[in-house]
């Protein structure tokens, strides 16, 4: 089994406060997602400032691309972004364009989120079959406050077989994060578990632990 990653949700507006929160949880995740709040808040500095401090994370900025694929994510991936994504209700062309955009960059990757996709094994088959790397299993927050979970997609998408990373995000915490990894997930996301903790680097941890227990 890969081990699964863990990818820390950065979803303050303030540059200073993101970078303390990226210091304090950095031993123990994978990914530093800048959240779409902070992206549109600080820009491409950002991500500058998180690769010159963190030269071996995986950094994600979460563009949720609805257009000009190619354009909007090529700036990001030259600053040093990994993973950048796109929304899967963008449609095919938009798609493809953020792929094209990771081909003169190594060790960059697409991913879709299926956030509000009313045909998400559809969006999945053609975003696979367009090369991307990752889909992204996304329960928003609005989703979240109506009592909604990413389970019931996350076993629909794993079950697929696709050729893709499965990632998983919507409310994850140490209770649950063992759960979404047992049922497909190779990438978990965490905010709000960790950055809403007393101690953010101990809220980190546990979920780090839960997620190799379940690896195990």
């Amino acid at each position: 089994m890969t081990t699964p990653l863990i990818q820390m949700a950065l979803d303050s507006l303030d540059f200073d406060t993101t970078l303390a929160l990226a210091e304090q949880v950095a031993p123990h995740v994978d990914i530093f997602e800048i959240g779409t709040p902070c992206i549109k808040h600080n820009g491409v500095r950002i991500v500058q400032a998180l690769r010159d401090r963190f030269p071996n994370h995986l950094i994600l900025v979460d563009l949720k691309t609805m257009d000009a694929g190619e354009y909007e994510a090529a700036p990001f991936y030259a600053a040093g972004a990994n993973i950048c994504t796109v929304l899967g209700v963008a449609g095919s062309a938009t798609i493809a364009g953020v792929v094209k955009a990771t081909s003169i960059h190594s060790n960059a990757e697409v991913q879709v989120d299926l956030i509000n996709v009313p045909d998400k094994i559809a969006c999945a088959k053609e975003s696979a079959a367009l090369g991307v790397h990752i889909i992204g299993v996304h329960t928003g927050l609005d989703a979240q406050a109506a009592g909604q979970t990413p389970f019931t997609d996350l076993n629909t998408i794993a079950d697929l077989g696709l050729n893709v990373k499965i990632s998983v995000a919507g409310g994850i915490k140490p209770a649950t994060a063992r759960l979404v990894v047992d049922a497909g997930a190779e990438i978990v996301v965490v905010g709000a578990a960790i950055y809403s903790a007393e101690s953010p680097a101990a809220a980190a941890r546990e979920i780090r632990d839960t997620v190799s227990i379940a690896e195990v």
